[in-house]
């Protein structure tokens, strides 16, 4: 597992904001997926380093988590998935390349070795998903949830009790030493963040 930063912007709701957004390749050192494709598609080819790319996977439909995709699966020659859920928000950043695949719920993709399960976490978008990847004891949760709590909501098409939802019955169902990989930030554990994330949060 390897992770790759890249600067950008996001925009939403007539609003930018800079942002930092982290990449995750998983895999081994033949085959990997990326997860997220964020700003700019060539540190990330560089960070592949001529490995097959099985897929390009969306954690959700955001432009700072999708903006480069495109580029990113021409140049690796892999194939783009994302959540149905998020499709309007897909079309948006790429009105004239629709994604590859659909994911979801409960379906298993593999590359090197690993085995990811998709998670559909809606909250941050309709279309939020995570993947688990059980074997290694972690779970790359896109902007769901963040080292401190829920992922933010408050914009459209997001809902707080819905992502609250979503992290205490799916998220919170996995063991405590779980690594979660975020989508900004730092990393952090399923335990250290059940006391961040309340009906309340």
């Amino acid at each position: 597992m390897e992770r790759v930063v890249t600067s950008g912007t996001f925009t939403l709701d007539g609003q930018s904001f800079d942002v930092d957004n982290n990449i995750w390749l998983v895999g081994d050192d033949h085959e990997v997926f990326v997860i997220d494709a964020a700003h700019d598609h060539q540190p990330i080819v560089d960070a592949v380093g001529g490995r097959k790319v099985v897929a390009v996977l969306a954690t959700h439909g955001h432009n700072d988590h999708i903006n480069c995709a495109a580029a990113l699966a021409d140049a690796v020659h892999a194939p783009v998935h994302i959540h149905p859920d998020d499709l309007m928000l897909w079309e948006v950043v790429n009105p004239d390349r629709p994604p590859d695949a659909l994911l979801h719920d409960g379906e298993r993709l593999r590359a090197g070795g690993v085995e990811l399960e998709v998670m559909h976490t809606p909250g941050h978008s309709p279309g939020g998903c995570c993947f688990h990847d059980a074997a290694d004891a972690v779970v790359f949760s896109g902007d769901t949830l963040f080292n401190g709590g829920p992922g933010a909501t408050g914009r459209s098409f997001s809902d707080r009790p819905t992502i609250v939802r979503s992290i205490t019955t799916r998220l919170f169902a996995l063991p405590d030493e779980t690594v979660v990989h975020t989508g900004h930030g730092d990393s952090t554990t399923i335990g250290a963040e059940r006391p961040n994330v309340t009906t309340e949060s």
